[in-house]
C-alpha cells in the first residue's frame, strides 16, 4: 500500500519551506533536513544553497543560535580569533574585533542567515528519526509533524544539553544553585560568597565575571587541566599553534606552549591547579579535552581574589565537603560542568553515533558521514572551525548525489 504524503514545495529565497504543517500525512522534502540552526546548521544550509540543494532546518527554540541568545552569559566572547570561527562564504565584518562578544557573534549568525535567506522551522523538536530501509528514506517525527527524506543531516553539535553532576547531597542546598546555561551576569551575585563547580573556559570565565561583580569566588578544581594565556608574542596561541604544527611535531609545539605559558602566566601548580603530563595540543587530540585560554580569571587566582579548592565531596545545606575534608558555607553554587550531545536519545541508529557519547564513531576527519544518507555536522571537538570543514564536506557529497539525480530526471524527461 502506497504512502500518502504531502510535499514540501521549493520557495525562491531559501532552500524548501513552509507547507500548512496542520496535514496529517507524512511531509516529503525532496532534499536534505537539517536538524539544528546553530552554526553547524546553518554552516551546512549555506554549502547547500551555494551549490544549489534545497533543503529544511528544523529548530526546536525560537530562534537561530539558540545555545547563544538563550544559554550563555553576557560578558562571553569568542575565545578563538574570529578568523578562525567563520562561517564558510562570509567572513566576520571587518569592524568586528579579534575575539568577537556574544552579541556580535549573534548579530554575525543573523546576518549570515539573512544572507543565504536561510529559513529554519522554529519550534519543531525531533522526537525520533529512523531510516526506513523498506521504503529507502528517513522518517523524521518532531512534536508537529513527520517528514520523509533521503538525506538526513544532525547538526545539534556536541552541546545540546547541560551535563549536571550526581555529587552527593546536591539536592540538600539550600542556595541557590544552578547550571552555567542559566547564568547571565555576575552582578546578580554582588556580595555573596559563591562556589564554582568546574574549571574549563566557562568555569574561569564565569569566575573572573563574578571577582569582578565584588563576589567572593571559590573555584572548585578536581581534575588536572592546562590554562595557556590567550595571546603568544601578540598572535593568537592557537593560530601560532596551527602555524607551528606546519613545520614541528605535537610533542615539540606543545613544549613551547608550556614554556609561554611559565614564562607568561607563572606556575599554574602554586595555585593549586595541577597540569596533566601530556601536552595541550596532544590531550586535545586524544581526548577532545579543550585547554583553558586564560582571559585574566589567572591573575585573579594569584591575587588571591578567586580562591582555588579542590574537588566537591558532597553538598550540605549551606554549603559544601571538599575532598581534602574541609567545609564551607556558601550563599550560591554554580556548576560550570559542561554539555554534552542527546543525539542517541531520539536517532535510532546503533552504527554511527556513539551510545556512549552521542559522538560519531569515527574521529575527525572521518567524522562526517554515515550509511543510508546520515551525516553529521560540529562533532568534530575542533569548534566552529571543525563545523566549517564537515560542512563543505557534507555538502559537496550531498550535491553530487542530487545532481546526478535531477540529471537523469532531466534525461528521462
Amino acid at each position: 500500500m502506497a504512502m500518502q504524503t504531502t510535499a514540501i514545495q521549493e520557495d525562491k529565497g531559501n532552500g524548501i519551506f513552509h507547507k500548512a504543517m496542520s496535514s496529517e500525512k507524512p511531509v516529503w522534502i525532496p532534499g536534505p533536513v537539517i536538524i539544528g540552526a546553530g552554526p553547524s546548521g546553518l554552516a551546512v544550509a549555506a554549502c547547500l544553497k551555494e551549490r544549489g540543494v534545497p533543503f529544511l532546518i528544523l529548530e526546536k527554540e525560537r530562534c537561530i543560535g539558540s545555545l547563544w541568545t538563550l544559554k550563555t552569559y553576557n560578558r562571553l566572547q569568542l575565545h578563538l580569533p574570529k578568523e578562525t570561527c567563520k562561517l564558510p562564504h562570509m567572513p566576520f565584518p571587518p569592524e568586528v574585533p579579534a575575539y568577537p562578544t556574544k552579541q556580535q557573534f549573534i548579530s554575525y549568525l543573523e546576518a549570515y542567515a539573512k544572507h543565504f535567506a536561510i529559513e529554519p522551522m522554529f519550534r519543531q523538536e525531533v522526537q525520533s528519526a529512523i531510516y526506513d530501509a523498506r521504503m529507502g528514506f528517513w522518517r523524521v517525527q518532531s512534536n508537529e509533524s513527520e517528514f520523509l527524506c533521503q538525506w538526513f543531516i544532525v547538526a545539534t553539535g556536541e552541546n545540546a544539553e547541560p551535563v549536571l553532576p550526581n555529587i552527593e547531597g546536591i539536592s540538600d542546598f539550600k542556595g541557590s544553585l544552578i547550571h552555567t546555561s542559566r547564568y547571565k551576569d555576575g552582578a546578580d551575585f554582588k556580595g555573596q560568597k559563591v562556589l564554582v563547580v568546574g574549571c574549563g573556559n566557562s568555569g574561569m570565565e564565569i569566575s573572573l565575571d563574578l571577582c569582578n561583580n565584588d563576589a567572593q569566588v571559590s573555584l572548585a578544581v578536581r581534575d588536572k587541566l592546562h590554562i595557556l594565556p590567550r595571546e603568544v608574542l601578540g598572535r593568537s596561541t592557537f593560530s601560532l599553534s596551527m602555524w607551528l604544527l606546519n613545520w614541528f611535531p605535537v610533542k615539540l609545539v606543545d613544549r613551547f606552549l608550556l614554556i609561554c605559558s611559565q614564562l607568561i602566566l607563572g606556575d599554574t601548580h602554586k595555585m593549586g591547579i595541577r597540569r596533566p603530563k601530556m601536552g595541550p595540543l596532544e590531550q586535545k587530540n586524544s581526548t577532545g579535552k579543550t585547554p583553558v585560554l586564560d582571559v585574566g580569571a589567572f591573575s585573579k587566582i594569584k591575587s588571591g581574589k578567586i580562591k582555588v579548592v579542590c574537588g566537591v565531596q558532597r553538598f550540605t545545606a549551606s554549603g559544601a565537603e571538599f575532598v581534602d575534608g574541609h567545609v564551607e558555607n556558601f550563599d550560591s553554587v554554580i556548576l560550570a560542568t559542561g554539555y554534552r550531545s542527546n543525539v542517541t536519545s531520539w536517532l535510532k541508529e546503533d552504527s554511527f553515533f556513539n551510545e556512549k557519547d552521542g559522538y560519531p564513531r569515527n574521529p575527525f576527519p572521518d567524522n562526517w558521514k554515515g550509511k543510508n544518507g546520515l551525516y553529521s555536522v560540529g562533532f568534530t571537538r575542533r569548534g566552529l572551525l571543525g563545523s566549517s570543514i564537515d560542512a563543505q564536506r557534507v555538502a559537496e557529497d550531498i550535491a553530487r548525489q542530487w545532481n546526478c539525480e535531477t540529471k537523469h530526471l532531466r534525461i528521462e524527461s
